[in-house]
């Protein structure tokens, strides 16, 4: 799939267009360059599925908690094709693994509880992390365009 971001104005349809195609998937590995706009782009996602939460990166603390308004009006938003919001509960996780420097740290913090606990799972600079991610991670990927749209793989 294949979505594209003309500009920052655009970049909540595209998260709701991203969000439509979550179904059963829970952890998803972002790819991209420095810059390219992983953190913009789960932060909109995260909007969109109602978190109040102030989102930003998780550079320093390699891992930030949200959670989920279920009253929140962003829900209404982004309903499915059927017009059905994807069942998605419990917090979502949001990482960054840019400054991990060994895989021991991983460890250390109980990646897997947090992996494989059913919640939502966006994870920045995987490729750093590569084979500790589950083997249904979606990996996707987004690539700054010369006219400074994105565009978004997976």
């Amino acid at each position: 799939m294949e979505i594209k971001i003309q500009t920052i104005d655009s970049i909540s349809e595209a998260a709701c267009q991203f969000i439509r195609q979550i179904g059963e998937h829970r952890v998803f590995a972002f790819y991209g360059k420095m810059g390219a706009g992983k953190t913009t782009f789960v932060k909109a996602i995260c909007e969109a599925l109602g978190v109040t939460d102030v989102i930003t990166s998780p550079t320093f603390a390699i891992v930030n908690e949200y959670t989920i308004d279920q009253c929140s009006t962003a829900n209404a938003q982004c309903p499915t094709d059927n017009g059905q919001w994807p069942m998605v509960n419990g917090p979502i996780y949001h990482f960054d693994f840019y400054r991990i420097k060994k895989l021991e740290e991983v460890y250390d913090m109980g990646y897997e509880d947090y992996f494989y606990s059913g919640s939502l799972c966006f994870i920045e600079w995987p490729e750093l992390i590569e084979e500790l991610l589950p083997d249904d991670a979606v990996r996707v990927t987004i690539e700054e365009n010369a006219d400074g749209s994105r565009t978004v793989t997976f």
